[in-house]
């Protein structure tokens, strides 16, 4: 018989120990130790759990306890329970250590757990203890128990665990139109439909910010400048009506007249009406810039929860060729290479390039021009990060060039990487929808377990990690997949099943829990009145099972990592095609959007090492450093060209529905250099990868705003500060300092090598 620790440890069960913890409560009582009554007990107990295959710890001492009370020796009872309250008063002191270290400001993997928060701040410690509370009540009553031990013992990860006795979702990409058109209510407030750019721009971040309070990941708007562009019109039209007022003319006829580009010009040599009409494209292009410059402004300025975090809010777009969609990506974009307050580069929004051939790819596509724009900015700023409409598995059949609605067929992602398209409840789109919850499994772990068994089988004795592979016998090999498989299935299904739980909670919901989620943004949530449960609608939201360490587990079953070997890709994707067919299996058992997600390790990053090297020590390449490699990248360390990582990580995106995304690492000032950038996206559409980034440094002077590349600038070239902004990806999104890093991603930063 197995006994389950209170950690979620598996341990044979041992009636020796019930002896002694019975023994050190009578030595505390004036009767002293009667070992033959403890042994009596003992055993009684081992035979009143005979027939059980596991018990737990819990039970055990509630056994201890009812036994000795119904004892001659009642006083051993509650010395018994006086010694188990004051075992768990040292338990719990655990927590207190936690509080202290929020309270003293303290930097550790506990308070920057997130490093888009501020848990120094008041507000941010007020989120850290209810985050660090809460995550124990979920253990003791929201989770069964396969799900709480296979978590506790790192096997799989719960993300976002604090926030699940809230019921809310992770995430949607929001159908801004609907707001713009109709108006909506946030608080105790009404907004009345927008009628001009300046309108349009701000409705768009109390949007975002709003549900972000509702919410516990990110906002998305998945068309941003199909939604905006209807509102260059109307201001263009209030342009020419004040250019009539002035010049006591007639320009109605002009209201509607096309405008080949909304772009500024010089005046000089205009008369009459070609005058007014550029007068008025002027005007508007200001106004556009202006508000362009506000929404970046407001997205990195408003606070929508606790601990000074601001939204964390991406924006899709790159499509519209409309005069008026144009304007709007270039003044985004221009806005955004200017950067916000002194010149600083923004963290947010996230900002999504959708590449389309014959849209924006090709010299002889429309908005070529702005995708040239596109990678110049990146090239400074980051941002946008690219995702590729012509990957296989990001196309529609419904979509069509002409379509002016066909933003509603285009894949769109969050910043971070998580991707929401298919729905097998309605038409396959990412509007109005988006991730329900998501849990990781820990592939590091079943391997290291799985090689341990096959040695065990076959009377093996050999090191795990690099170099193990000419021990690796074919019979080896052949036992220790056949294990692992196993083990993956096992465990990926206690994460399909701990994730339909969490669904079936999250559906008791009713609509007035999330007032503006609910009110229209997702999906079929307008049919919806105040009291009814959300469970209706939730059916088109996705359940993410995520995965990380591939390459840690490749270097355990075969020696090598993907990258370093044929043999290990095959086996990679093997892996990783066998996980996507789980998710499809989910799919039809449960009739909900099970999808596998190439994890998005934060906090996440070093949890799952702690653990496996405190259980089986330090391992060559695999539990030697503070973090696992998130997801089925190639490992930040590894030198390789950039094409050749390409090749390894492409094959991994179409089986991973849920989100993806491929880093480049450049070397050197990649502001004189866009070029670069065009090749990564290149790379993208060579190999049919769905979305990806390119990483660089920026260090800032906080005094003068010199910047350049050096990611180990101390003291300003130009005013000798030393106050230096140093601009780094954490993820998916930047970091404006690396103070608020956890443990694991400064190791894995440290580690990062550039691609050539």
């Amino acid at each position: 018989m197995q006994i389950i620790k209170r950690d979620g440890r598996i341990a044979e069960f041992n009636v020796e120990r019930i002896v002694k913890v019975i023994s050190l409560a009578m030595q505390a009582t004036p009767g002293g130790i009667d070992i033959e009554l403890a042994n009596k007990i003992a055993l009684s107990i081992e035979k009143q759990l005979e027939n059980k295959i596991q018990t737990t710890v819990y039970e055990v001492q509630d056994l201890i306890e009812k036994k000795l009370m119904s004892s001659a020796r009642k006083e051993v009872a509650q010395s018994y329970i006086t010694y188990r309250y004051n075992r768990d008063v040292a338990r719990k002191s655990k927590t207190k250590e936690i509080f202290l270290d929020i309270i003293e400001t303290k930097s550790n993997d506990i308070t920057r757990e997130n490093a888009n928060m501020n848990a120094d701040t008041p507000a941010g410690m007020m989120m850290k203890f209810a985050s660090e509370t809460t995550k124990p009540f979920v253990d003791d009553f929201l989770l069964t128990e396969e799900a709480r031990n296979a978590f506790r013992a790192g096997y799989i990860h719960i993300h976002d665990k604090d926030y699940y006795p809230t019921k809310s979702l992770t995430c949607v990409q929001h159908p801004l139109d609907l707001l713009l058109k109709n108006g909506f209510r946030a608080g105790h407030g009404a907004s009345r439909p927008a009628k001009r750019i300046e309108t349009a721009s701000i409705i768009g971040c109390i949007s975002m910010e709003t549900v972000q309070n509702e919410m516990h990941g990110g906002q998305a708007i998945p068309a941003f400048d199909f939604y905006l562009a209807p509102f260059v019109r109307l201001t263009y039209i209030e342009e020419l009506k004040k250019m009539e007022e002035l010049q006591e003319t007639d320009l109605s006829k002009y209201y509607d007249a096309e405008v080949k580009d909304f772009i500024r010009k010089d005046l000089k040599g205009l008369e009459g009406v070609k005058r007014y009409i550029q007068s008025a494209v002027n005007s508007t292009v200001s106004r556009v810039h202006q508000s362009m410059e506000a929404f970046i402004h407001n997205m990195n300025t408003i606070h929508s929860r606790g601990g000074n975090q601001v939204v964390f809010s991406s924006i899709n777009y790159g499509t519209d060729t409309s005069a008026e969609g144009r304007c709007i990506i270039r003044e985004l974009l221009l806005s955004t290479e200017r950067g916000v307050g002194n010149n600083e580069t923004p963290i947010f929004p996230i900002q999504i390039w959708k590449k389309k051939r014959g849209i924006n790819y090709t010299k002889e596509d429309r908005n070529y021009d702005l995708y040239k724009l596109a990678c110049r900015v990146t090239a400074k700023r980051f941002f946008p990060n690219f995702l590729n409409l012509d990957a296989t598995f990001n196309t529609h059949e419904k979509w069509d060039p002409k379509d002016p609605n066909r933003y509603y067929y285009e894949c769109a992602t969050m910043g971070c990487r998580t991707r929401v398209f298919a729905d097998r409840h309605g038409e396959n789109t990412s509007i109005g929808r988006g991730n329900l919850s998501f849990s990781t499994v820990n592939l590091v772990r079943l391997a290291i377990e799985s090689s341990k068994k096959a040695q065990e089988q076959l009377n093996l004795g050999f090191d795990l990690g690099r170099g193990s592979e000419e021990h690796m016998t074919a019979q080896y090999k052949k036992t220790v997949k056949k294990i692992f498989m196993s083990e993956l299935e096992q465990y990926t299904d206690i994460v399909s099943r701990q994730l339909y739980a969490r669904y079936k909670f999250q559906c008791t919901a009713v609509a007035k829990q999330f007032p503006m989620l609910m009110s229209g943004l997702w999906e079929d949530s307008e049919k919806l009145n105040p009291n009814d449960v959300i469970e209706p609608v939730l059916k088109h939201g996705t359940l993410g099972i995520g995965f990380i360490g591939l390459a840690e587990c490749l270097t355990v079953l075969t020696g090598k990592h993907h990258a370093e070997s044929d043999d290990s890709q095959k086996y990679g994707i093997e892996i990783i095609k066998f996980m996507n067919g789980l998710c499809e299996g989910y799919s039809d058992r449960y009739d909900l959007n099970y999808s596998l997600l190439a994890t998005p390790a934060e906090g996440l990053s070093g949890r799952f090492t702690k653990i496996d090297r405190k259980d089986y020590g330090t391992i060559l390449g695999v539990t030697d450093k503070d973090y696992y490699t998130n997801s089925n990248h190639v490992p930040v360390s590894y030198k390789c060209t950039a094409e050749h990582k390409a090749k390894i990580e492409a094959p991994y995106h179409a089986m991973t529905g849920g989100g993806h995304i491929f880093y480049i690492e450049l070397d050197g000032d990649a502001t004189h250099n866009p070029e670069s950038i065009e090749a990564v996206v290149d790379l993208m559409d060579k190999y049919n990868m769905g979305y990806g980034s390119v990483n660089h440094t920026r260090s800032r002077c906080m005094k003068c705003g010199f910047e350049n590349s050096d990611a180990d600038l101390k003291e300003c070239p130009m005013c000798e500060s030393t106050q230096i902004d140093t601009i780094q990806r954490i993820t998916g999104y930047l970091v404006g300092t690396t103070n608020r890093w956890n443990n694991g991603k400064l190791a894995e930063l440290k580690d990062r090598v550039t691609h050539t």
